[in-house]
């Protein structure tokens, strides 16, 4: 049997947060081995999309929403043994697979995590097979069904939220869907720009890499920790490290940037201004750790927010 926490021990954050995080990938994988099992009896053929959300959810991504949940609401004091926030944390990573696939698909995105996406594999499968119809809109139509189904159970593990927290789901929810069309309407039209100079002043609401990125999770672990009085500290804290980890991300031309961010960088970018913006990233995790200088949380937990933000900021890409 585990010995049990002390919380005056500093090793307690990171520690916890681990244990938790574990629960979370059991509940991942718990539910959709148990969904697969269920529907396989009554038709093979279903299981597809279950399989294709599997395949993506399980393929080791970094869980910083679920990370950035739990950290809220254990700073915020919240049981380490309870179970709502593991399920919405869960729920979190469902939701945020869905926008992944959806994406993908959008984009045309052949691999994600080394592995084809939904709608290349199954557009493949299609095309192997000699079946029926276009493989194309075959692989894509699977993987839009795989997208509803990680929401369809995302809704299922976040049905008992409290009012408080579950205002905060809805409005992710509703964020990510319209953030998503207006980012991709401005690349349509022309209208995109890399450059994330703008997020300092607070997220728009074409913003794809929104709110829910970091500061509605925060937000979410204050209310199920019962902490609404955090709120305005935890959006102080959110902004500073939004606003760092677009820059971050813009610098590095990660993951995230396409190929017009990435000339945009080398174009408008020379040696002291890359300088001046580094400043600035640091500069944002500083103010960052004063957003939360005079918050009531947990004894150690204010250090490991502010060493989250140092490494998210760091990392420049989710």
């Amino acid at each position: 049997m585990a010995t049990p926490f002390q919380l005056s021990d500093p090793a307690v954050p990171e520690l916890l947060r681990a244990r938790m995080l574990d629960r979370v990938e059991e509940r991942l994988r718990g539910l959709l081995a148990a969904e697969h099992s269920a529907t396989r009896g009554a038709d093979p053929r279903a299981v597809t999309p279950i399989r294709a959300l599997a395949d993506q959810v399980t393929s080791g991504g970094d869980r910083t929403r679920a990370t950035l949940l739990l950290t809220g609401y254990l700073a915020a004091g919240g049981s380490p043994a309870g179970s709502q926030v593991v399920d919405v944390a869960a729920a979190l990573e469902l939701l945020d697979t869905c926008h992944l696939i959806r994406g993908d698909v959008r984009d045309n995105v052949p691999l994600r995590r080394g592995i084809p996406t939904p709608h290349v594999g199954h557009a493949a499968e299609h095309e192997r097979n000699g079946w029926r119809g276009e493989s194309r809109r075959f692989g894509e139509a699977t993987a839009t069904l795989a997208g509803d189904l990680a929401v369809a159970y995302a809704d299922r593990l976040v049905a008992g939220l409290p009012a408080d927290a579950r205002a905060v789901w809805d409005e992710l929810r509703i964020a990510r869907v319209l953030g998503a069309h207006a980012e991709a309407a401005s690349r349509t039209e022309y209208l995109d720009d890399p450059w994330p100079l703008g997020c300092l002043e607070g997220c728009t609401p074409g913003c794809a890499a929104g709110w829910y990125a970091v500061r509605e999770p925060l937000l979410l672990g204050a209310a199920l920790a019962g902490r609404p009085d955090l709120a305005d500290e935890y959006r102080d804290y959110a902004g500073r490290l939004h606003a760092a980890w677009r820059l971050r991300g813009f610098l590095d031309s990660g993951t995230a940037s396409d190929w017009h961010a990435r000339m945009l960088c080398e174009i408008l970018l020379g040696r002291e201004e890359k300088d001046r913006t580094e400043d600035l990233v640091m500069r944002l995790v500083d103010e960052a750790d004063r957003a939360l200088a005079e918050a009531p949380l947990r004894p150690g937990w204010h250090r490991e927010l502010v060493s989250l933000a140092g490494r998210l900021a760091l990392a420049g890409a989710w």
